[in-house]
């Protein structure tokens, strides 16, 4: 972000590791804490979890083409990266605050409709890769 002419320098975070290596190792260990945070609070995350568990090596077992298992194990895989975010969505709103409002219920709404899409989005990639 550039400063604007006159205005005072953008703010970034003191969080972040700002060098190569240093960077990645701190994007790894904040992953790793939210998968944990995850699955330690979000029940849907669990099964979902125990979802994939199951069938991302169902998907290696069935007769498909390396194309077709990989739609299905990215089908599963998305239905996770969903989760999470709506997770993210959900905690954020929570932390901004827990009265009721029209727009809260909105943005998690939203975010419960976007992991229906992603779970609906599973049978029928597996369906059209098994019998299509």
């Amino acid at each position: 972000m550039d400063t604007p002419p006159g205005g005072p320098p953008p703010v970034e975070s003191p969080h972040k590791g700002r060098n190569g290596w240093q960077r990645v190792v701190n994007a790894f260990g904040y992953s790793k804490s939210g998968l944990y945070a995850a699955y330690r609070n979000e029940a849907a995350f669990r099964q979902e979890v125990l979802l994939a568990a199951v069938m991302i090596p169902l998907a290696l077992f069935l007769p498909a083409t390396g194309t077709g298992r990989a739609l299905m194990i990215g089908s599963v895989m998305l239905v996770l990266v969903v989760e999470l975010l709506n997770s993210a969505i959900e905690a954020t709103v929570d932390r901004v605050s827990l009265e009721n409002h029209a727009l809260a219920k909105r943005a998690k709404d939203i975010g419960s409709a976007a992991v229906m899409v992603a779970l609906v989005n599973v049978p029928i990639t597996w369906g059209l890769v098994l019998f299509g």
